[in-house]
């Protein structure tokens, strides 16, 4: 269940850090009964950072493929990596 607290708890700071911390998961921050800011660890945001550089890649290779409908070898692919990388 999602932490939910109002804008004038954020001046407990220290609270605030020992929840993310400890429950890692964000903190819905709200303001006059409307959801505002959320509030997550360091740990968490660059672990959803890290997803969403996933999760674009796939979305970028999708939209690449049903533009040309164009596949490439594996073996191609991995020499590519490879050079770009290793040498």
């Amino acid at each position: 269940m999602p932490t939910i607290m109002p804008i004038r708890d954020l001046r407990n700071t220290s609270e605030i850090s020992e929840i993310a911390h400890r429950q890692k998961e964000p903190i819905f921050i709200t303001k006059n009964g409307y959801s505002d800011l959320v509030v997550m660890s360091a740990e968490l945001y660059e672990k959803f950072a890290r997803e969403n550089r996933i999760d674009q890649a796939i979305f970028e290779a999708e939209q690449e493929f049903a533009e040309t409908g164009k596949t490439i070898d594996a073996k191609d692919a991995f020499a590519e990596l490879e050079k770009k990388y290793f040498e």
